[in-house]
């Protein structure tokens, strides 16, 4: 699988301390190969969108879609709860 960023992804990411974004890298290498991998909690977020949500630790999360072998990085953010 490959990613790529939506257009304003890499700034969300970048307004986060080094250590969420240190995670994030890691986590997404995870995604890259295997979904499954227990850390991400990979679960589809909005059905009708086709968005996933993944963790990178307990309060952040990210958002992607899934087109053919690319994830699309929609989004990250603080986790609502």
């Amino acid at each position: 699988m490959k990613y790529r960023f939506s257009e304003n992804f890499a700034a969300d990411l970048e307004s986060f301390p080094e250590t969420i974004q240190t995670k994030f890298w890691k986590q997404l290498k995870f995604l890259l190969s295997d979904i499954r991998h227990p850390s991400l909690r990979a679960k589809k977020y909005d059905e009708s969108d086709d968005i996933w949500q993944s963790r990178v630790d307990k309060n952040i999360r990210f958002y992607f879609l899934i087109e053919s072998d690319t994830y699309i990085l929609l989004n990250i953010k603080k986790h609502p709860k």
